[in-house]
């Protein structure tokens, strides 16, 4: 079958990958489409250390082809929207609702591909990049048959990263003030969570202009190009700062910009061994600064969350799919996406 897998120097198309069947507690999934996430080519590039050779790909929906024992949720057929918590469901963290933080699902790749008969990694318990593929059971989760898989596949990522940063790590409330710096996939998801939760003022901050047209249509209030603007819209500070990009000097921006009692909040990836500064007294006045995995989600319950949103035309999803690519075209794809001349490329099956 097709995939996409790196080998530690590049990545490419091939056409021999194979997967095993499902066991106890897992399903076999027919991937129909996969957003391609920054995160896909931070490995690529480095930015993110990951084991080769790896299928790449952690944003996906598909078709359920196979169930092994024990799993009764979905059932072959179901449409499903892939997670990448891959969360055992009974440790400390899962129990108290946290299952961003279950251990068993941080640093244990897996192998369920081969290839020419040596074994191939799975990247973020996923692997999205393949036609089909095999996650453990509570990474499915069934979503209605009229939301299009194109725009489907984008809630396992994007939506669960930028949407549950707002609702679920930073909590944003009714009249709050957002800035969110960088418009991209990650960013336009905390701009239209920002306007679920009520935000009155929402500041999205990005250097191509271009970006502004879409960045209003999900919520955004106010489009700036620099962060030098801000405080003319909100003069005391932003009740919520969220970095989306992945470089430092963006987080002591974000941190800077706060109100008291303000929240800067961390989504964006730089390097792993990247260090940022910031004014520790600047932090006395009850301010905070959030990391945040995956949106703090549960992916079993937001996902229909979010998919409900969807149906109700409260949350964007198609708008967000602003290409869609054979997956042989993903030089094509991570090229323009990459040079960010599209805010989400699809890979289709």
């Amino acid at each position: 079958m097709r995939g996409v897998v790196f080998d530690g120097e590049r990545a490419e198309v091939v056409d021999d990958l194979d997967v095993r069947e499902p066991g106890p507690g897992e399903v076999q999934v027919a991937v129909s489409a996969a957003g391609l996430c920054h995160s896909d080519l931070s490995v690529v590039d480095g930015t993110i250390p990951f084991p080769v050779p790896v299928v790449l790909g952690h944003e996906g929906a598909g078709v359920v082809e196979a169930v092994g024992a024990g799993v009764g949720h979905v059932r072959p057929g179901d449409h499903v929207a892939l997670s990448t918590l891959a969360n055992c469901g009974a440790c400390a963290d899962c129990d108290r609702g946290r299952p961003t933080m279950c251990r068993r699902a941080i640093g244990r790749p897996t192998r369920p591909f081969s290839r020419g008969g040596r074994e191939v990694f799975q990247f973020a318990a996923n692997s999205a990049f393949a036609e089909r593929t095999v996650v453990k059971a509570v990474q499915a989760v069934r979503i209605p048959r009229d939301i299009p898989l194109t725009s489907a596949a984008l809630i396992g990522c994007g939506v669960l990263t930028g949407v549950g940063a707002v609702l679920n790590r930073a909590r944003v409330d009714r009249g709050d003030g957002v800035v969110v710096i960088g418009a991209g996939g990650i960013g336009l998801n905390v701009v239209q969570g920002a306007r679920i939760a009520g935000a009155t003022r929402i500041v999205a901050v990005d250097a191509n202009p271009e970006k502004e047209a879409v960045a209003r249509r999900f919520g955004a209030t106010h489009f700036l190009t620099s962060v030098e603007g801000v405080r003319d819209v909100l003069p005391t500070g932003a009740d919520h700062a969220f970095e989306c990009v992945g470089r430092v000097e963006l987080i002591r921006q974000a941190i800077d910009l706060l109100d008291r009692h303000g929240q800067a909040v961390l989504l964006g990836v730089p390097a792993a061994t990247a260090e940022a500064s910031f004014l520790v007294s600047s932090l006395y006045l009850d301010k905070s600064i959030l990391g945040c995995r995956y949106g703090s989600s549960r992916p079993q319950r937001d996902i229909a969350l979010y998919a409900d949103l969807y149906r109700e035309g409260r949350l964007l999803l198609d708008e967000l799919v602003t290409a869609t690519y054979p997956v042989e075209d993903f030089a094509k794809a991570a090229q323009d996406a990459g040079e960010g001349r599209v805010a989400r490329a699809v890979l289709t099956f």
